[in-house]
């Protein structure tokens, strides 16, 4: 059984790929986890986060469904930005 990745390792991986700079794979692939891993401390973080004091009980299945929904854009831009440049690539030889 491999042996768990330190706390604190977790949250430095978790703030990085909620920065949203790369997608979720990317990030993954950077720090050596996969990226199944990954998706699941964010979804462990995520639920973390709406059951803290303060946060409105009724807001929290929105808000889950917006981070989601956020997180697929973001994906969806980045595979945009890439196709473009590679594209351009072609179009503008130097």
């Amino acid at each position: 059984m491999p042996t768990p990745f330190p706390e604190e390792f977790r949250r430095d991986v978790i703030a990085v790929a909620r920065k949203g700079d790369a997608t979720i794979e990317q990030v993954a692939k950077d720090f050596g986890v996969s990226a199944s891993t990954l998706h699941r401390w964010l979804k462990i973080a995520d639920d973390q986060d709406t059951t803290q004091p303060g946060g409105a009980q009724g807001d929290s299945a929105e808000l889950k469904e917006l981070r989601k929904r956020n997180r697929l854009l973001e994906q969806e831009n980045e595979i945009l930005r890439r196709a473009a440049a590679y594209l351009a690539r072609d179009i503008n030889p130097k």
